[in-house]
């Protein structure tokens, strides 16, 4: 059985439709459409479609894939269906009407045509890797196991939603500092490469000794003015580089050490990284997840090479016997509270409590952190910008100013 995109006509209202839908062949796909009263008017394979969109490179494809806000309201809408006694395949059915991303509609036909197949849900969720990550497939194959998928459905929504508006907030917080520095730095260029050299052409002919600075601004503005596309070139060069080097275990390891070192963002990069991590391990073991099983997957949402060595290394020390808590301590990287009460947790059997009031507070220290760290930002910026404009205006300005009073 083979799944259709379709679009038709309704037959009484004559309003156009279009839709997913699987059939035998385009030919029961019409039958079947004409049965609940729609024209068919085009009808594209599943294998065509995407030939097609191989062969015409849409540049807005990305504006179309699925989120982990879709994903979240999507997984909210399935656990109150299942909740109500609604069959899981019947709720997959309404979901897919439902959704406004194409994607996210095709992605959720083939998940009910494997379920009518006789797939598990997790193993049907696992056909979409691109789409459901490991943390949501092990959730769900935990929920079927232990028969509570509403009430696991129900703590992933919990869980996407706390990431997606964390992940949010620092984005936001972070979004007008970075618009007013790019805004400043076109700027700043512009009136280096399209302004100052022509009005500092007026001092070339005075024959008098400029000030110094008036002298560094000629020399920086003819820099840019001649050399400018050495300077792109070298950039371009450099972030190829730097990404190349990345790519590499080392280079990656080496780069995310160095991330965790910065003054005022290495910490705020190590409390991200913590609150995710101690997340999702206390929403994997309390949907049942095993423990080692949980640490892999809570290792891969750290997004630090270096806090997922240590991790990796903590998985080994479980293996052989030792605690959670000693392996992460040893290290060094993760700060002590998380250690202290992990401890804690594992001593009085409350595990999954102590992680949830550790990301809690780190979430909460994030986001002291990140509006703090803004409301710097933005004076600071303004400071140095007007300090930019007001050395150009007084190198410029300067030498006039000499000159009327020789005139004089």
């Amino acid at each position: 059985m083979a799944v259709f995109e379709y679009k038709g006509i309704q037959i009484e209202s004559g309003k156009a439709v279009k839709g997913f839908r699987d059939a035998e062949n385009p030919r029961a796909l019409r039958g079947l459409l004409r049965r609940e009263g729609i024209l068919l008017t085009l009808a594209t394979e599943e294998g065509e479609r995407k030939e097609k969109a191989k062969r015409n490179i849409d540049l807005f494809a990305f504006l179309r894939r699925p989120t982990a806000s879709d994903i979240a309201i999507m997984t909210r809408q399935l656990a109150t269906l299942v909740r109500a006694g609604v069959p899981l395949v019947d709720s997959v059915a309404a979901l897919t009407e439902q959704v406004e991303k194409e994607q996210l509609q095709l992605v959720l036909t083939g998940v009910r045509e494997s379920l009518n197949e006789g797939t598990s849900f997790a193993k049907s969720l696992a056909l979409h890797p691109k789409v459901f990550p490991p943390l949501y497939i092990n959730m769900v194959a935990a929920g079927e196991a232990s028969g509570s998928l509403e009430s696991v459905l129900e703590r992933l929504a919990d869980f996407m939603e706390g990431q997606a508006r964390l992940k949010g907030k620092v984005l936001a917080s972070l979004a007008y500092p970075v618009l007013m520095a790019f805004i400043g730095t076109v700027l700043v260029g512009f009136l280096m490469v399209a302004v100052v050299p022509k009005v500092t052409a007026i001092f070339e002919n005075l024959g008098q000794a400029l000030p110094w600075y008036t002298s560094l601004l000629i020399f920086v503005s003819d820099v840019l003015a001649g050399y400018w596309w050495l300077m792109i070139l070298v950039s371009v060069i450099g972030f190829w580089w730097i990404k190349r080097w990345k790519s590499k275990p080392q280079g990656q390891l080496k780069w995310d050490t160095l991330k965790l070192k910065l003054p005022l963002f290495g910490r705020l990069n190590l409390l991200v990284s913590v609150a995710r991590f101690t997340r999702t391990l206390a929403t994997l073991l309390a949907s049942g997840v095993q423990l080692l099983a949980a640490m892999e997957i809570g290792k891969n949402v750290l997004e630090n090479a270096r806090l997922e060595a240590v991790v990796s290394e903590a998985i080994g020390s479980i293996r052989e016997g030792e605690s959670i808590a000693e392996p992460l301590k040893r290290s060094g990287q993760f700060p002590p509270m998380v250690t202290h009460m992990i401890a804690v947790g594992e001593r009085s059997g409350q595990l999954e409590q102590m992680l949830e009031n550790v990301s809690r507070a780190y979430e909460a220290d994030v986001e002291t952190r990140v509006s703090a760290l803004t409301s710097l930002l933005e004076p600071l910026m303004i400071l140095v910008m007007g300090g930019v404009v007001g050395f150009i205006a007084m190198a410029i300005l300067m030498p006039m100013i000499q000159v009327n009073e020789l005139v004089q």
